[in-house]
């Protein structure tokens, strides 16, 4: 089957701790990317919660396949005739104090057609900021991609990117994406860096979505949500603040690169 070109969107929010209030603003980007023709939309980590307590995301999680946040996601990608990634949601396990943090894609007809649960768990200490994933969530176990018209997309969450082996675990693909809430910290030291260097390397797309601003509850993220091409040039980004990157996927970019510059190819590894 040939490969569609597509206009994809990511959707950078500055999510706060009540659920219907989120889905809200979601709601808006979409229908502003929708407007502006795009197919494939993106939202960040943690879009529909983000608490000072680790334990409201717990407490907001759904079992797989029901819930308010999964059934926004179904109404929404059906409504729009969109394909919709849930950049990640808090799903429920076994555990009454541990999650999931989870990608679902969905496609037009509203079905889930990929979960990808987050493998690699984000620890980090530096003077009074502390963070702990693994505290509260439990990991994925393995990795995942989806097949759509648009080519082969890879998942992967924040966290994830610092990891060039998860990647190549699923190249080739046509689009990677990093739906993500990177501290204000780390984000300003290497996120542009790593995600141009995953988009060079594995000679395709790549759409970051971050969660980008000052929450609620006093925690700072560092959005600049890109969509990243082949080359590693950018096509378009967002600092700060809710809003909508959008560009082309070029099925024929992606082909000259490869044909150029045979990287994949050359693989000894």
């Amino acid at each position: 089957m040939s490969k569609q070109n597509c206009r994809m969107a990511a959707l950078q929010m500055v999510s706060g701790p009540r659920v219907a209030e989120n889905l809200a603003v979601a709601g808006r980007l979409v229908e502003e990317a929708v407007a502006q023709g795009a197919q494939l939309l993106v939202l960040p980590e943690y879009f529909p919660i983000i608490s000072a307590a680790d334990a409201d995301r717990v407490r907001a999680s759904e079992t797989f396949g029901h819930g308010p946040i999964q059934s926004w996601l179904v109404e929404t990608a059906q409504r729009h005739g969109i394909w919709l990634v849930a950049g990640s949601i808090p799903l429920a396990t076994s555990s009454t104090d541990k999650m999931r943090n989870a990608s679902l894609v969905y496609n037009p007809a509203g079905e889930c057609v990929q979960r990808y649960d987050k493998v690699h768990l984000f620890g980090f200490r530096k003077g009074e900021e502390c963070y702990d994933e693994a505290s509260f969530i439990e990991a994925g176990d393995r990795v995942a991609a989806v097949d759509t018209p648009f080519g082969r997309i890879a998942l992967s969450i924040c966290y994830d990117l610092r990891f060039p082996e998860l990647y190549r675990a699923l190249a080739p693909v046509d689009l990677i994406l990093v739906p993500a809430a990177f501290t204000e910290t780390t984000g300003r030291a290497h996120w542009e860096i790593l995600l141009r260097a995953r988009a060079i390397e594995n000679q395709c797309y790549l759409l970051a979505v971050g969660q980008g601003g000052t929450h609620e509850s006093g925690r700072m993220t560092h959005g600049n949500s890109m969509i990243v091409d082949p080359w590693g040039e950018i096509l378009d980004r967002k600092l700060k603040g809710p809003g909508v990157v959008i560009a082309d996927l070029d099925h024929q970019r992606i082909a000259d690169i490869r044909e150029s510059l045979p990287a994949l190819a050359h693989r000894k590894l």
